[in-house]
C-alpha cells in the first residue's frame, strides 16, 4: 500500500531538548500508493461483513417517522463527536457540551474543541448532500471549521513541514509514524477527492479506506483524526446510505482504541486492507444497531415526558418544549420561547411546569433566564455509548451540574 522515503533533519544546535534532539539524522517517511481508481479484492467473508454494515445502516434510516425519532440525528451527531474527540484525549461530559452548543461565547476547554467538532461534523454531512463533485477545499474547509478557535493561523491550511505521530523528542527521531513529506500532500489529497468521488464501492467499504488513506497522509498540523473521522459521514451521506441518521462510528472506536489504531497501521501493510476493512464493517453495523434502540428508547422517553407532564395539548408550549428536548437538552426560556413561538412569560411558565413535573431539572442558579437540563436524555445517551462500548449499564448517573 505504499513505499518509504529517506529525508534528512538537519541538525539545529539551538533546538530544545538533549542532544539527541539537536543532531542532525535521516528518517522515513511513509508514502501511501494512490487509491483514485482501486479495486479492492475482498474474500466473500469480508464481503458480508460489508454487506451487513450497509444493511444495518440502511434499518436505521428506515425507520418510521414517529414522534421524536429525527431528533435522534443531533444526539447522534453529538456522541460521534464525543467519541471522535475522546480518541484525541478531549473528554467532555455530554451535558457540557449541550450547554457549550447553547452558549459557544462561554465554552471553554475541551467543551469548546468538542463544539467545533460538532460544527464541523454538520459541514462535513451537509457537504454529502450537495449534489457536485468534491475539491481539496471542501476538505480544508471541514478543518478550518474544526480548528478556528484553537489555531487560527492554521486552520484550513495544509500543512508544508514534515509532521509525525508519537515519539518523545521534539524531532521525528523516535516517531512511531512519519506520513509523506510535505511536498507530496497536495497530490495525495487530490487522489483521495477523486476517490471521494467515486460511486461504484460499496458505500461502507468507501468510507472504511477513505478514512484510513486520510491518516496515512495527515496533512494537517492538528486536527487530522478528527476530520478524517468526518470523512466517515460525509461518505455515507453522500452515497445515499445515511440520508437521515448517521451512526456514531467513533464512540465504537474510541471504546477500542489500540485495535483501531493497530487497523489504521495495518492498512498500511501489503495485507492489511482486508483486516482494516472487517473491523471497520462491525464498528459500523455495532453502531447502527445501538443508533436504532436509541431511536426507540428516546420515542418511549418522550411519551414519559408527556404522561408526567398531564399530556398536555400538542401545540401548547410545553408539548413543544417536550418534543425539542432531545435535540435541545439544555434549555433556557429565551430558546424555549424561540421554539416554541410564544412569549418569554409563556415559555418561562412552561419551563417552571416541566421542572415541577419531573421533566427538566434547574441547573443554573438565580431567578432570571434560568438553564434547564433534561437529565433522562442525557441519561440515555450514557447509556447507548455505554452498550457501544461494550460496558455494563448497571448504574447511570445523573450529570453534575457543573
Amino acid at each position: 500500500m505504499g513505499h518509504f522515503v529517506e529525508r534528512r533533519w538537519d541538525e539545529n544546535p539551538s533546538g530544545y531538548g538533549g542532544r539527541k534532539a539537536r543532531q542532525s539524522f535521516v528518517y522515513r517517511a511513509f508514502i501511501p500508493d494512490p487509491i483514485a481508481s482501486i479495486d479492492p479484492l475482498t474474500s466473500f467473508a469480508t464481503s458480508g461483513l460489508i454487506d451487513e454494515a450497509e444493511r444495518a445502516v440502511a434499518a436505521l434510516n428506515e425507520m418510521p417517522s414517529l414522534t421524536g425519532i429525527e431528533a435522534v440525528a443531533p444526539l447522534l451527531l453529538r456522541s460521534e463527536a464525543v467519541g471522535s474527540s475522546k480518541i484525541e484525549r478531549l473528554a467532555v461530559t455530554h451535558t457540557n457540551l449541550a450547554r457549550a452548543l447553547v452558549d459557544p461565547g462561554a465554552a471553554r476547554g475541551a467543551a469548546r474543541a468538542v463544539a467545533a467538532n460538532v460544527r464541523a461534523l454538520e459541514r462535513a454531512i451537509a457537504l454529502g448532500t450537495e449534489e457536485r463533485p468534491l475539491s481539496v477545499r471542501d476538505v480544508t474547509e471541514v478543518h478550518r471549521i474544526l480548528m478556528a478557535d484553537d489555531d487560527p493561523e492554521g486552520a484550513g491550511v495544509v500543512r508544508t513541514e514534515q509532521n509525525w505521530i508519537g515519539g518523545r523528542q521534539p524531532t521525528p527521531i523516535d516517531a512511531a509514524y512519519i506520513p509523506p513529506p510535505p511536498e507530496e500532500v497536495s497530490g495525495l489529497l487530490l487522489d483521495l477527492v477523486t476517490f471521494l468521488n467515486r460511486i461504484d464501492l460499496p458505500a461502507v467499504a468507501q468510507a472504511a479506506i477513505a478514512h484510513a488513506q486520510f491518516e496515512t497522509i495527515h496533512p494537517f498540523a492538528d486536527g487530522n483524526g478528527r476530520v478524517g473521522r468526518s470523512l466517515i459521514h460525509l461518505v455515507l451521506r453522500r452515497r445515499g446510505l445515511a440520508p437521515r441518521f448517521v451512526p456514531p462510528v467513533s464512540v465504537v472506536l474510541a471504546a477500542h482504541a489500540d485495535a483501531y489504531v493497530a487497523g489504521l497501521v495495518g492498512y498500511r501493510e501489503p495485507e492489511g486492507l482486508e483486516p482494516w476493512l472487517q473491523a471497520f464493517a462491525r464498528a459500523v453495523s455495532q453502531a447502527a444497531g445501538e443508533s436504532r434502540q436509541l431511536a426507540n428508547s428516546v420515542r418511549e422517553l418522550e411519551e414519559r415526558w408527556l404522561e408526567r407532564a398531564g399530556r398536555p395539548r400538542t401545540d401548547s408550549a410545553s408539548a413543544k418544549i417536550i418534543r425539542s428536548l432531545p435535540a435541545q437538552p439544555i434549555i433556557t426560556a429565551a430558546t424555549a420561547r424561540l421554539i416554541t413561538g410564544t412569549s418569554y412569560e409563556a415559555a418561562r411558565v412552561a419551563l417552571n411546569a416541566l421542572q415541577a413535573a419531573g421533566v427538566v431539572r434547574q441547573i443554573s442558579g438565580g431567578t432570571y433566564d434560568r438553564t434547564y437540563a433534561a437529565d433522562d436524555l442525557f441519561n440515555a445517551v450514557r447509556a447507548f455509548e455505554l452498550r457501544l462500548s461494550g460496558r455494563a449499564t448497571k448504574e447511570i448517573d445523573a450529570p453534575s451540574s457543573s
